[in-house]
């Protein structure tokens, strides 16, 4: 015979909350290495944590957008689990004659976690000015989490009771109201079946036009451009510099980790402290009337151009 839990111990077992550790641990972790960037790696304060984290609280340095941007985003990357999520939802709650206080009561401890996780991840990146669309993409691993617990919750109800004497004494009003739940049961998997195909059918396709449209358009051509430039500043011994740019991926390409002011650009230049420097065209323009001994460009690619002496 196992060893019997005590009452706080049982408690503990069925709630969902994991405790502060978790959250501690993972917090002090980033202050690690906030606290080792700021240490080690020059410029990293102003670029990573005024920039990157205080600047999105703000509407100067990036772009704000409005407060529901998420919303049509969120359904339309997570379509068509999103429908269906919300059509289980509606379903549930026409079941329990649209009354909302039900569902929370009887809803368990892991599917109430997952709705807050959720929700509350939503709300808290609608409430930051700087928005982007590949910034709510965390919320997607709950939701489909969510989702699974929607079936299964819809699965257990269809169960009925498990205890035979309930099953004895059961009326006809609770076999009734079985029946219904079964046959909403098998709706709920028929869609959930329709909506795995249509999920397949649009992944396949879309990635498929994806590629064709990639090859097509050249869509390697900013990569493409890097390699060439590293290559020729190897074989020449540049030393040079990126112009800002609203591709942050050039930085990558061409293995810088931080962009240039056009006015710092053109001091290092004339100062002798630069070989080359690759700008956009736009900019290139402005550059060329006070950089000293400049050439032509070339290597053009996606807007780019490289600015040697």
């Amino acid at each position: 015979m196992g060893a019997t839990r005590s009452p706080r111990t049982a408690r503990r077992l069925q709630s969902a909350w994991p405790g502060w550790w978790p959250w501690v641990a993972s917090l002090a972790i980033f202050l690690v290495w906030v606290a080792g960037g700021i240490r080690f790696q020059p410029g990293f304060y102003e670029e990573v944590v005024m920039r990157e984290f205080v600047g999105r609280f703000g509407e100067t340095i990036h772009r704000p957008q409005p407060l529901l941007f998420y919303m049509p985003h969120l359904l339309h990357k997570f379509a068509p689990w999103s429908v269906l999520m919300i059509g289980i939802a509606a379903v549930g709650l026409r079941s329990r004659s649209w009354r909302v206080r039900s569902v929370f009561r009887e809803m368990s401890p892991e599917t109430f976690w997952l709705l807050c996780w959720s929700i509350g991840g939503l709300i808290v990146m609608s409430l930051i000015p700087s928005k982007r669309v590949d910034r709510i993409f965390p919320v997607v691993p709950p939701l489909c989490l969510l989702l699974a617990a929607q079936v299964a919750t819809r699965n257990a109800c269809s169960n009925g009771p498990v205890d035979p004497s309930s099953r004895s004494i059961e009326t006809n009003e609770t076999a009734h109201r079985a029946a219904v739940t079964r046959t909403s049961l098998a709706h709920v998997y028929r869609w959930s079946a329709i909506t795995l195909a249509l999920a397949i059918l649009f992944t396949s396709g879309y990635t498929v036009w994806k590629v064709i449209t990639g090859y097509r358009d050249h869509r390697d051509a900013l990569a493409a451009f890097g390699r060439n430039v590293r290559h020729e500043a190897e074989a020449h011994h540049w030393r040079y510099d990126v112009v800002s740019a609203k591709d942050e991926g050039l930085l990558l390409y061409l293995r810088k980790t931080h962009f240039v002011k056009p006015t710092d650009a053109i001091a290092e230049w004339n100062a002798g402290n630069l070989d080359a420097l690759v700008a956009s065209k736009e900019k290139t323009t402005v550059l060329m009337r006070d950089l000293q001994g400049a050439a032509e460009q070339h290597h053009q690619g996606r807007g780019y151009v490289l600015i040697t002496r």
